[in-house]
């Protein structure tokens, strides 16, 4: 059952989605959490950026470890819109992320559980918590919204 803090955290993170979406980015966003404040918020910028690692995940990974001036986000919970992909994961398990929580599953790039189950994999030696399909309709609606738009503009 959806809790009211998980509704809470994937509502904003539905609201960075919006914010790609308006400047031309695939629609995914991130909050990360860590004892229950948000500590870091972002969406994808791979193409206002020029960065193929600009996922939003990664984004957040990032904002907050400054932040809080240490890699490890220990006991931290990352929600995001879209089930991560390996680049994203492999961040995740480096920072020892305490749990996942994603809204779509990617059945092209998604590895908690769509294409591939890798955060069962023995090549990380942290494992998160993965938790999908949290707001799933919304998250997936968004998706193909904006990709169903690109093809009416070509």
């Amino acid at each position: 059952m959806l809790s009211r803090e998980d509704d809470y955290w994937m509502r904003i993170a539905l609201e960075e989605a919006n914010s790609a979406a308006k400047n031309n980015e695939v629609p995914v966003g991130a909050v990360l959490i860590l004892e229950n404040e948000m500590i870091s918020r972002g969406h994808n910028q791979l193409i206002s950026s020029l960065d193929p690692t600009a996922h939003a995940e990664i984004k957040c990974i990032r904002d907050a470890a400054k932040k809080i001036n240490n890699y490890r986000l220990n006991g931290a919970t990352l929600y995001v819109t879209l089930e991560p992909c390996a680049m994203c994961l492999s961040a995740i398990a480096h920072a020892r992320l305490k749990k996942v929580i994603f809204g779509a599953y990617d059945k092209k790039t998604g590895v908690c559980g769509s294409c591939n189950k890798l955060y069962e994999s023995s090549c990380f030696n942290h494992r998160p918590r993965i938790i999908g399909g949290v707001h799933e309709l919304q998250c997936s609606l968004l998706l193909k919204d904006f990709f169903n738009n690109k093809r009416i503009k070509k």
